[in-house]
């Protein structure tokens, strides 16, 4: 098979490293990709918004499947597309419709899915210019913290928690009138804030089946004991201690299979990826948000516990025979470290020379924000995000002594990680 993995970060790494690794792959590409997935596959200079571009990139290079990283093109229909264009029909694309994929493109279209299937989420209510009052007075219902989100897709900045009901109301007319997160925030979800602790749930689906994949916990903040600025995630654990097998059957039973059932019952077409954001309050699990894809840094500790087929699962998807499919999972434990830019995630710069050691160990890289210089070859930094170290381990402590321990051999100027990955978990 010759497929196409959309996509530049540690997620699509991850993706294209498993997908190389199949018996069943003969040309592999990547697009844009960056400097890792270039040693596993062909990357290709694409933007992902261009859809033409990438179908004919698709035609060119006789692409038997597509799999899609990342949200945009998914809330962008790029499925949609290939199912209107006689020369695209036939390929598989691994992600939902454009209107399945509302489900992370528009907060208040998921939240009015899950009051309709009784999927349990925080109460909330949506607003927009027209109806700015009711929120304001709204907001005055509520006990602090506060919590804000654009209705729509916002580089993972669209969210507001806040303590003080003045700065709240400051903030949510910043976002509806002023525009404070552009088109996204035009409506806005306020919500009631749910005291417990995360986690990320994954599956597989095909629109009728689905394969549970191992869950994870990511850390967003960029300081240690989760302080600073929210990042595009600095790293993650898989499994999760405290989500035991009664927990997970409850999220199942309460969450996962009347979201699949929901999305049938509403006609919409979803063979893909569902990463389920949930916080769990006492014993119960609620639905924080939904994603249309993997989750980025998760996918880099749970890509490496499938030991099944990535692509004889993905084919299985879209002949909607995932029921007939087995999935093997590691045992052990992974663990997911972030290495970032100094500056990161406010200003930081770019460019910097990136040292690997040749004494790595018991470690994978999952490339995000690298690349390599046209002139001399060598692996520079481009992003915010720069590599994620992940390692596998009996247990949470060895998993995570490894990531760090090859962590170190790693340098560029400025670089920045958390020590502290999986603090909160120990006792748990």
């Amino acid at each position: 098979m010759n497929t196409l993995v959309l996509g530049s970060g540690g997620r699509e790494h991850a993706l294209a490293w498993k997908i190389s690794e199949s018996p069943l792959n003969e040309n592999l590409y990547i697009a844009p990709g960056n400097a890792g997935t270039s040693n596993v596959g062909t990357n290709l200079p694409v933007d992902l918004d261009n859809f033409e571009a990438i179908g004919i990139m698709v035609i060119e290079n006789d692409i038997d499947m597509v799999v899609v990283g990342p949200e945009a093109p998914l809330v962008g229909g790029i499925r949609d597309y290939f199912k209107q264009h006689k020369e695209l029909a036939s390929v598989p694309v691994i992600g939902p419709e454009r209107e399945a994929a509302m489900l992370e493109g528009s907060k208040d279209f998921a939240k009015a899915f899950m009051h309709k299937y009784n999927i349990p989420t925080a109460a909330s209510a949506t607003f927009d210019r027209e109806t700015l009052d009711e929120g304001l007075a709204y907001l005055e219902q509520l006990k602090p913290p506060y919590v804000l989100k654009a209705d729509g897709l916002a580089a993972g900045k669209g969210v507001l928690i806040i303590d003080d009901l003045e700065k709240a109301k400051e903030e949510l007319t910043g976002m509806i009138r002023d525009s404070k997160f552009g088109e996204a925030s035009s409506k806005v979800v306020i919500e009631e804030f749910l005291d417990g602790i995360e986690l990320s749930v994954f599956v597989l689906t095909d629109g009728i089946n689905y394969k549970l994949l191992p869950e994870a916990k990511d850390y967003k903040r960029i300081g240690e004991s989760d302080t600073g600025l929210n990042t595009g995630g600095m790293g993650s654990v898989s499994p999760v201690p405290f989500a035991d097998k009664a927990f997970m059957e409850k999220i199942e039973q309460k969450i996962i299979q009347p979201t699949i059932e929901g999305l049938r019952k509403e006609g919409l077409d979803y063979r893909g990826f569902i990463f389920f954001g949930l916080i769990k309050v006492g014993e119960e699990p609620y639905v924080i948000e939904y994603n249309c894809r993997m989750g980025d840094p998760e996918a880099e500790s749970v890509i490496p516990r499938i030991k099944s087929d990535l692509l004889k699962l993905f084919k299985a998807v879209d002949s909607q025979t995932l029921d007939r499919t087995d999935l093997e999972i590691d045992s052990r434990y992974a663990a997911t470290v972030m290495l970032v830019s100094g500056g990161y995630p406010e200003k930081y710069k770019k460019g910097k020379l990136i040292h690997i050691s040749d004494n790595l160990s018991d470690c994978f890289l999952f490339h995000s924000g690298t690349t390599v210089d046209v002139e001399t070859g060598l692996v520079k930094t481009s992003g915010g995000r720069v590599i994620a170290v992940t390692s596998l381990g009996n247990n949470m402590q060895d998993a995570l002594d490894n990531a760090y321990r090859n962590a170190e051999q790693i340098d560029f100027k400025g670089k920045y990680l958390r020590k502290d990955i999986g603090f909160d978990l120990e006792k748990k």
